[in-house]
């Protein structure tokens, strides 16, 4: 097997998906001869032509919505929004229309289509670069939102998202596109959808995290040992559906719950994970969940490093748990 960076992975999930299936065409902003912003299309124009990956204009709405007539008519498009930031003028074609063509239309029609798209911090991109919104999507039926943490998952559920019948929301996490390596599998395979992946045992306080926020656990957790908290780390992966069984099945197991996330606190995906702990679990639970995550502010240019929650606050929060 390859080592590859996550940004590696991802091409090489998409040049293999539009290997194995011609239907497949990668469309958006600067995608095609110059390979995107991060370079995730790199190549992709070169080995298919520029009618199965080429450039869109600057019209996110635009794109999307010609994703989704393209999936309605039996191909197969991958959209990349080119920041997250940026997806919000195609907000009512992912809601409106993408999310809820299989129900209005009694299950006639579906609109199989992936956006990729880079978000988060990382990168000191500033209030426009760098947001988490997946908490806007994961309140919408219809919609699949996946976030990858590691080189293996962002391949396997890439293609898992360009082979599902219905839209798939597929967030990378930027920071990680250089910073992580790993071995992945040459060829095709899948990671499957709506499925969590223990990162690391542990029988003290479970850790639930996705993107950029897993190796930010894992560091806290590992540090957690000199205190002699045995802390597990659970990287969530599909947001919507959610592994909710998975969830509370890890939950019980250790009955001390820290969820982290970079999203701004106030109704962040962690209030979710909150919630769903207080109503099937709270028996087992032997302290309150507690959630570290950014802040409910915009978020800060030179001051990124203060907003992104780091290992230092999950540690704290693990031992505030711990010793409740």
């Amino acid at each position: 097997m390859a080592t590859l960076t996550l940004l590696q992975a991802i091409n090489d999930g998409l040049r293999t998906a539009m290997r194995d299936d011609p239907s497949v065409l990668v469309f958006g902003e600067d995608v095609g001869k110059k390979g995107g912003v991060f370079l995730a299309t790199e190549n992709l124009q070169k080995e298919f032509g520029a009618k199965r990956c080429f450039d869109t204009p600057l019209s996110e709405d635009g794109i999307v919505g010609a994703a989704i007539g393209m999936a309605m008519n039996g191909l197969k498009p991958v959209a990349e929004i080119q920041f997250q930031d940026f997806i919000f003028p195609a907000f009512d074609q992912i809601v409106s229309e993408a999310a809820k063509l299989r129900y209005r239309s009694g299950g006639q029609y579906t609109a199989p289509l992936v956006i990729r798209t880079p978000y988060g911090g990382g990168i000191r991109g500033g209030l426009y670069h760098s947001q988490s919104g997946e908490a806007y999507f994961c309140h919408t039926p219809g919609l699949k939102v996946v976030v990858p943490s590691t080189p293996h998952d962002a391949k396997g559920l890439l293609l898992a998202s360009i082979a599902d019948p219905d839209p798939v929301l597929f967030l990378e996490p930027k920071a990680l596109y250089r910073s992580v390596k790993g071995e992945v599998p040459e060829g095709s395979y899948r990671v499957e959808l709506s499925t969590l992946r223990e990162a690391r045992a542990g029988k003290d306080v479970t850790v639930f995290c996705y993107g950029a926020m897993v190796p930010v656990s894992l560091k806290a957790a590992e540090e957690s040992l000199a205190s002699g908290i045995d802390v597990r780390v659970v990287d969530l992966r599909t947001l919507l559906p959610l592994d909710e069984e998975g969830v509370l099945e890890h939950a019980r197991s250790t009955g001390r719950v820290v969820v982290v996330h970079e999203a701004p606190r106030f109704c962040g995906f962690g209030a979710e994970i909150s919630a769903l702990i207080a109503e099937h679990a709270i028996e087992y639970m032997e302290a309150p969940v507690v959630r570290v995550t950014g802040f409910d502010t915009p978020f800060p240019n030179t001051l990124e490093h203060h907003y992104l929650p780091d290992h230092r606050r999950v540690l704290d929060a693990i031992e505030r748990v711990a010793h409740f």
